[in-house]
């Protein structure tokens, strides 16, 4: 009997697409909770991964997404030397108006039903509150308050990391990493994208900034002496850097034809619309793109550090401080083997995966 074929559009198809371990559907009619769960591999410990709330198009639009980031955060861990895995969740509605202390406990619930194979923290929509939420249901649970014990707020260290990343591209392409004098267009101005552009500023760069938010993009121009600019017009401007920082699948065909920069690092997931088709663009393009889930790793160090028994920002620091290092190794590879360093990234972590699988099958 032939295999079945699936659908594209269907839900079997876009699981057997990907080798997940583990995918969990969460419905709860009373507080409108609707989720997913993905655990993409635990080789190198419990899954470890942000919960999402967004207002996604269609259910399958979420699992798309819930399945690609799941294997970002796997690559994360593995490319930045932790000993976690990675997995995902995403809960779809409106993180404004649907978002409630019922639902997300009722989420930390299905969190707890998973026997500490999957761990969470704050992403896209969600914040530090809804994890102390969710830790009433579960011990599950990363990126809590300083008043909890937690290492609260991690987007200062993730944009630390970004910064690094971008400091080990300028190296690459100008021969040295001061940033002194170069220009750098920043793509939101959320929590990480803010942290960056305070960063930025202190290195003496000329920074743009853009946000679909207008109040906050006026806010966080004035206070740290950016220049505002239009999320239409961003890509019109002339600069060095460009930093995405919002939501992932910026880079596709129509963007890369537009882009005059010489480097690409920010922090958003899954900027690619396509990996192996645009990365090699960017590669024949010669425009240098630090792959993100190896720069924006200082949100996930912040939190593993948490996990640890004794937590300390000094500690945490210095793993994110590692960023740099790795990231200049990725270039080497891409450099030396002429493939797109997104693709060289892949390769280091599911090296690393692939050899401790072979130790822990000696075992």
């Amino acid at each position: 009997m032939s295999p079945k074929v699936f659908e594209e559009s269907s839900v079997f198809y876009q699981l057997s697409k990907r080798s997940h371990q583990n995918v969990v559907f969460c419905s709860d009619e009373d507080t409108g909770l609707k989720a997913i769960i993905a655990i993409h591999d635990t080789t190198l410990g419990p899954a470890f991964g942000g919960t999402r709330m967004w207002t996604y198009k269609s259910e399958l639009e979420a699992l798309k997404d819930v399945l690609r980031l799941s294997r970002t955060m796997t690559y994360k861990a593995a490319i930045s030397g932790l000993n976690i895995g990675g997995g995902q969740a995403v809960i779809i509605g409106d993180n404004r108006t649907e978002k409630s202390e019922a639902l997300m406990r009722r989420y930390g619930r299905f969190v707890k039903n998973l026997n500490g194979s999957f761990i969470t923290a704050e992403d896209l929509g969600t914040d530090t509150k809804d994890m102390e939420y969710i830790r009433m249901e579960t011990e599950h649970v990363a990126g809590l308050p300083e008043s909890l014990g937690g290492s609260g707020d991690p987007t200062p260290i993730a944009a630390k990391g970004v910064l690094l990343g971008i400091k080990a591209c300028v190296k690459e392409v100008f021969g040295t990493d001061s940033l002194a004098g170069r220009s750098v267009a920043v793509q939101g101005a959320g929590g990480v994208g803010e942290n960056l552009v305070r960063l930025l500023r202190d290195e003496n760069v000329q920074v743009y900034v853009s946000d679909i938010n207008d109040d906050r993009l006026r806010q966080v121009a004035k206070k740290y002496g950016a220049q505002a600019v239009s999320n239409n017009n961003l890509l019109d401007l002339d600069f060095d850097i460009y930093a995405p920082c919002a939501l992932g699948g910026i880079l596709n065909t129509e963007t890369i034809g537009k882009m005059k920069c010489a480097i690409i690092a920010g922090s958003a997931n899954n900027q690619l619309a396509e990996e192996e088709l645009h990365g090699q663009m960017l590669l024949e393009k010669g425009i240098l793109y630090a792959p993100d889930y190896l720069i924006n790793a200082g949100g996930m160090i912040n939190c593993y550090s948490e996990l640890s028994s004794a937590y300390s920002r000094k500690r945490t620091m210095q793993l994110a401080e590692n960023i740099y290092a790795a990231t200049r190794s990725v270039l080497k590879k891409s450099k030396e083997e002429n493939i797109p360093t997104s693709k060289a990234a892949a390769i280091i972590a599911e090296k690393r995966i692939a050899d401790i699988k072979k130790i822990k099958a000696s075992y």
